[in-house]
């Protein structure tokens, strides 16, 4: 590892944590997850998004146009998937009864099922790929050698997954003042932002 793979390195972990942090769909359901079922729920919600942004980060980093020509070509169709399961999110967030106390964490089979959710519902929007196409020619620009793409992967992969941890800790942290009263007006409020993005997903389609 030389000098220019560390700063790369860092340079996209910092680009990872920029990405994850604006509030969004995912960052809404992790927050959710983490008051309702503590934090190891949250955080395989965020991890789960954070393996997708590693996913578009290589397709970006490796120049794969073919996939990139691909997932630009399937906009439509991804964004009315993840619009369709972001309002099935949103439906089961306004029904869901509130816990008195943290739910027991769940078996491997469900933090990967909860991942799961996250990571398919992060690559339906094909968008991210131009974010992440231009940060990375522009991590190249004025080297005369780029180093492995892997290291401009794996930076946005800690960095986004760093953020996650962050983010789900200091929330499982404070739960505990939460009332269950509170905790009810937290998921009628995150289940109608749900459903707003997804609305919005799909003007943008219009």
């Amino acid at each position: 590892m030389d000098f220019t793979s560390i700063t790369v390195f860092l340079q996209a972990a910092v680009i990872g944590v920029l990405i994850a942090a604006p509030v969004g769909p995912i960052g809404v359901l992790t927050m959710q997850r983490t008051l309702e079922r503590g934090l190891a729920a949250g955080l395989a919600t965020g991890l789960g998004a954070a393996a997708a942004d590693a996913v578009y980060g290589a397709v970006g980093a490796f120049s794969v146009r073919w996939l990139i020509d691909g997932l630009t070509q399937a906009r439509t169709p991804l964004a009315l998937g993840g619009g369709a399961l972001l309002l099935v999110l949103a439906w089961r967030t306004w029904h869901a009864p509130v816990a008195h106390t943290a739910a027991p964490a769940r078996d491997a089979r469900g933090m990967l099922g909860l991942a799961a959710g996250t990571f398919a519902l992060t690559l339906a929007n094909p968008a991210t790929i131009v974010s992440f196409i231009a940060v990375f020619g522009s991590l190249g620009g004025g080297r005369p050698s780029l180093p492995s793409p892997l290291w401009m992967v794996a930076g946005v992969l800690v960095g986004s997954a760093a953020w996650w941890l962050l983010l789900t800790s200091a929330i499982a942290y404070q739960r505990q003042r939460f009332t269950p009263a509170w905790r009810q007006r937290i998921n009628r409020a995150s289940a109608l932002l749900l459903g707003g993005f997804a609305l919005w997903q799909w003007g943008q389609l219009v």
